[in-house]
């Protein structure tokens, strides 16, 4: 079946077997390897990208319910190469360790902070439930999502 779908301000138009993930689309016939295929089953977040502007685990959607829809991945952060300031943020803070889990954090506190940019510790943390991280203690990762909130506030 033919998926034609628009993937961070672009048209893409594409091939795929019916049962085929968003996920596998966007890694196999786009080429956008950002997001990550760890679980394979909605628990993890390594996955997350929008779909019309919801965050989504794109391991649990179908490509076929992309048709005509609009999909924002970590990709789609990028300011002409320039890492976003929450991808700084978490740099800066230690929040990345290897890095897997990484670009689902950074689309999940995208989201957070598009609709809270004043989130509380408990708002991020219930924020992040939906994303595992095997690698820290999550309190780096609570302490950058706060130093990109004040960032993306105007603040230092």
């Amino acid at each position: 079946m033919v998926v034609r779908t628009r993937v961070n301000g672009d048209r893409h138009e594409a091939e795929v077997w019916p049962g085929a993930s968003l996920l596998t689309f966007l890694r196999e016939q786009l080429g956008l390897y950002g997001s990550k295929n760890a679980c394979e089953q909605g628990e993890c977040g390594s996955c997350s990208v929008w779909l019309d502007g919801a965050l989504v685990c794109s391991c649990l959607v179908l490509a076929a319910q992309a048709q005509d829809r609009e999909v924002r991945t970590i990709e789609g952060l990028s300011d002409a190469g320039r890492l976003h300031p929450i991808q700084e943020a978490f740099v800066e803070a230690g929040a990345v360790q290897c890095g897997f889990c990484t670009p689902g954090f950074v689309v999940a506190v995208a989201d957070l902070l598009e609709k809270d940019p004043h989130p509380s510790p408990a708002t991020i943390r219930e924020a992040l439930s939906g994303n595992i991280c095997r690698c820290t203690g999550y309190q780096k990762i609570v302490d950058a999502v706060e130093l990109a909130a004040t960032r993306l506030r105007g603040g230092t």
